[in-house]
């Protein structure tokens, strides 16, 4: 024998389809297109600088780790983003705060990566990379969900556009 079983949505009241209408769309619309644009960081960065950063990035590629690229601002911002969650490309970046000289690096493709310890140890951690001894220093932040083979492509996929438009200034060994 079934239980007698009030369902809820016979004691609510009904609401008008118009206003589920635009629930759903609105749900629609996050879903395609996430929380907005990736809101990049501002560096102040001198005339050289600025203009080395506005080259590289225009020369990023049209994916990174097999992400398309998605709207960031602010517009003209030294950077760009891909995918959801997001792999943010920043130029300009200052030094980490724990980078040392002595610290060890990553080199993929000829081109030096400070990982931060903590990080490189913990597969389940996001990574917050630095091109180690270039000038100025390009910062690359990777969800863990990319890991480890989707931050192994970007470093591979970026290594040709940091050696073609930033300065090496100290080889990172």
């Amino acid at each position: 024998m079934r239980p007698d079983v009030t369902r809820r949505a016979d004691l609510r009241r009904p609401r008008p389809l118009r206003t589920g209408g635009v629930v759903a769309c609105a749900a629609l619309v996050v879903a395609l297109t996430g929380c907005g644009p990736v809101e990049l960081a501002t560096p102040d960065l001198d005339e050289a600088d600025a203009a080395t950063c506005a080259a590289l990035v225009a020369d990023l590629p049209d994916t990174l780790a097999g992400e398309k690229p998605v709207d960031t601002e602010p517009e003209g911002a030294p950077g760009a983003a891909y995918g959801d969650p997001p792999i943010v490309v920043s130029c300009g970046a200052p030094e980490p705060e724990d980078f040392r000289e002595t610290a060890d690096c990553l080199v993929v493709n000829d081109v030096g990566w400070f990982v931060p310890p903590s990080q490189d140890a913990d597969n389940e951690a996001d990574l917050v990379l630095t091109s180690a001894g270039y000038s100025p220093r390009l910062r690359v932040d990777v969800p863990a969900e990319y890991r480890p083979e989707g931050s192994a492509a970007v470093l591979a996929e970026l290594a040709s556009v940091v050696s073609a438009h930033l300065d090496l200034v100290e080889r990172c060994v």
